[in-house]
């Protein structure tokens, strides 16, 4: 089976992560993503020499390879996720089509153009995995796995390629609050590691955001119109009230690169009672815990304003920015190998701020620290998704890259 069977073959299952049932508990939320790392177990299985292949309960999928040479080398292991976003529930079908320039016509009255995907001419001439127009392609994260399992081939079926210990892990729900990665908290696993998540050919993720949210409940007091003069207080109104204090500039919508944000996630209630979501993002350790001290500052002014029993809310951190964790040797070295590994495939580096969350954020928190790696892949969660196969295969070098340099230790 080569890079492209596989990818093509895990995209047939749907493994869209359910928020409902993340939200209840439930892990993996979905089944889909049960049955696709079964399909992964029986491929690990089918190659010789991985051991300690195992499919947990909540649906972690890990193996080892071990070294094949001497030396004291660090573990090294490679992430990839289950699940695909929910913004998309259905079905994938995926196609692979040979690009020969101009816009591309999915199916089903969806176009992919050129004008909107500039980043196209960069692979005239190549084949590039595209939907029908009705779903998501998946390469977030089946691209990832797609990769990995390639180079565990390569290094299976060719022995005389040396390499120290390898890990793999495919983690579920990284799409709801990277569930499955803080569920794995298994530092022992490696030394340090990789995920494979977003970005186009030679992006390269050494940073993301501090992360965390607030939840406020707006508590206020119905009554009916007839008399409500002095009797209604209406907790959709004091949302809106409280949502006024902060910087309208300073949202998703009108930010970029490191600049951070409050973003106003959700809204639901009544006059008697509304709930406001609100994510808060920073790159910075000091920018992250000013804007936290602001959310405070604002709820307690509110209190103020309205009374003691008007509000109640929670703030709690959610992940940590990876590059806090990657100033110890072992992330260094980690970052380094990766460099060398583009290079030796003749592959651009690019170093971009990663405006979001990923699994190695929280690995990197848990003890191993664990940059990010391309898969190749473009418009994430989109129908207009798309996925390069050349960019697929380079992705898979660099991994290959990357372990066989380890070995090579002193001699690099």
């Amino acid at each position: 089976m080569d890079i492209k069977q596989r990818f093509l073959g895990y995209t047939t299952i749907n493994t869209t992560t359910n928020q409902k049932a993340g939200a209840a508990g439930i892990m993996p939320s979905s089944p889909g993503q049960i049955e696709l790392g079964k399909r992964i177990v029986s491929e690990l299985q089918a190659m010789k020499g991985l051991v300690d292949i195992e499919q947990r309960d909540n649906g972690i999928v890990t193996a080892t390879l071990p070294a094949n040479c001497a030396g004291n080398y660090p573990t090294v292991a490679f992430f990839g996720h289950l699940d695909t976003s929910s913004e998309h529930t259905g079905d994938t079908h995926a196609a692979l089509i040979h690009y020969q320039g101009g816009d591309i016509a999915l199916g089903n009255g969806a176009v992919l153009t050129l004008k909107d995907n500039p980043d196209l001419n960069d692979y005239l001439d190549q084949d590039i995995f595209v939907t029908d127009g009705t779903s998501l392609l998946g390469a977030d994260d089946k691209a990832a796995i797609a990769a990995i399992m390639h180079t565990l081939h390569v290094l299976t079926t060719d022995t005389t390629i040396q390499h120290g210990e390898v890990k793999v892990a495919f983690v579920p729900d990284e799409e709801q609050g990277l569930l499955g990665a803080t569920a794995f908290n298994t530092p022992d696993f490696a030394d340090f590691g990789y995920t494979l998540d977003c970005c186009g050919i030679g992006e390269f993720v050494k940073e993301n955001w501090n992360a965390g949210g607030a939840v406020i409940t707006f508590h206020g007091q119905s009554a009916h119109p007839m008399n409500s003069k002095g009797n209604l207080k209406n907790s959709l109104l004091m949302a809106h009230d409280f949502i006024s204090l902060f910087p309208r500039l300073e949202t998703p919508e009108n930010t970029e690169g490191r600049e951070g944000y409050y973003w106003m996630k959700k809204l639901e209630g009544n006059s008697a009672q509304t709930v406001l979501n609100i994510d808060i993002r920073d790159f910075t350790k000091e920018g992250y815990s000013q804007r936290k001290t602001f959310v405070e500052n604002a709820c307690q002014s509110f209190l103020n304003l309205y009374g003691e029993q008007s509000l109640s809310y929670k703030i709690a951190d959610r992940y940590e920015n990876v590059s806090n964790y990657l100033e110890n040797d072992l992330g260094q070295q980690a970052v380094q190998l990766a460099e060398q590994a583009y290079a030796s495939n003749g592959i651009k580096m690019k170093v971009i701020p990663m405006r979001g969350g990923y699994d190695g954020a929280v690995f990197s928190a848990n003890g191993i620290p664990c940059p990010n790696i391309f898969t190749g892949a473009h418009n994430f969660h989109s129908i207009n998704e798309y996925l390069p196969l050349p960019s697929l295969i380079a992705a898979s070098n660099v991994v290959q890259t990357i372990i066989t340099r380890i070995a090579q230790g002193d001699d690099q």
